[in-house]
């Protein structure tokens, strides 16, 4: 329908444009007459306009018909719950489990860090009691061995405190007895009667200036020191033994020091000799 529609407009339209065919003649007359008038120019035939086209009618499409989201089924949203909180206990009670057990690992390692520091301590202690059980044996071997050498040293010194006496004895040609000087200064004694009764005093003097000593404080009484010492005939020290100690073996001591430092000992003036002996008597506080 439409195209015969199209059809006919399209035919109305191209007759009506076509332009009329024109005869054109020379008419020739032996009279002599005016010119006849130009003909009129034709009057332009105006042009039919032509209709627009329709358009086509273009069907319109009607929208797509949005249909609501399907409600979710009650059910399936009550069983996804309880799988989600489900999942959410299990995932706690594994985070539980997890720091439970991380909790057990530090527990026992601290236990046996504890272990091994008291496993430490005691082996420590063990070879600190081994170690001090060792020194006191060897401090006692030291001291048994100090012992025998002082008593070795003590027969040897007897021993050679004889063989000098008998030397001296035979070399003066006769039996010496020990004669005694207090060597204090308080009191004097020669050997016999024929020594000097100063001698004791001079002696007692010259061991006093050497000897050494700071008494200490809240020392009780004034003990004396005695020494017996026997004497070469140049004035050495043949030996020094301890009579009587004083209590302060500090003072023993310095007492000693100054016997052997106080050698050689002057010939007794009166005799002209020195005696074989002396015992020397000496207290702190009369120093």
């Amino acid at each position: 329908m439409h195209a015969a529609l199209f059809a006919f407009l399209w035919f109305g339209i191209h007759w009506q444009s076509q332009q009329p065919i024109a005869v054109e003649a020379e008419v020739w007359s032996p009279d002599i007459k005016e010119a006849a008038p130009p003909a009129p120019e034709p009057t332009p035939v105006p042009q039919p306009t032509p209709e627009p086209k329709p358009e086509p009618v273009v069907q319109e499409t009607a929208p797509p018909k949005v249909l609501p989201p399907p409600l979710p089924d009650p059910e399936i949203a009550l069983e996804k719950e309880k799988k989600r909180k489900e999942q959410e206990r299990k995932d706690q009670a594994r985070q539980e489990e997890l720091e439970k057990q991380q909790k057990l690992q530090k527990e026992q390692a601290e236990e046996e860090r504890k272990d091994k520091l008291k496993a430490d301590a005691e082996q420590k202690a063990a070879k600190d009691k081994a170690a001090a059980q060792e020194k006191l044996k060897q401090d006692a071997a030291k001291k048994l061995e100090a012992d025998a050498a002082k008593k070795k040293q003590a027969a040897d010194s007897a021993a050679e405190t004889k063989r000098r006496s008998d030397e001296l004895k035979r070399m003066m040609g006769q039996a010496v007895g020990n004669g005694a000087a207090n060597s204090t200064g308080t009191s004097a004694q020669s050997q016999g009667p024929r020594g000097d009764p100063g001698y004791g005093q001079k002696v007692g003097a010259k061991i006093k200036s050497n000897i050494i000593f700071n008494v200490p404080e809240g020392l009780a009484g004034n003990p004396d020191v005695q020494f017996d010492v026997q004497l070469l005939p140049d004035g050495s020290v043949a030996s020094v033994r301890l009579k009587k100690s004083s209590g302060v073996s500090g003072f023993d001591e310095a007492v000693k020091r100054a016997i052997e430092k106080s050698a050689p000992y002057p010939k007794d003036n009166k005799t002209g000799a020195v005696p074989s002996g002396f015992t020397g008597i000496h207290r702190p506080k009369d120093q």
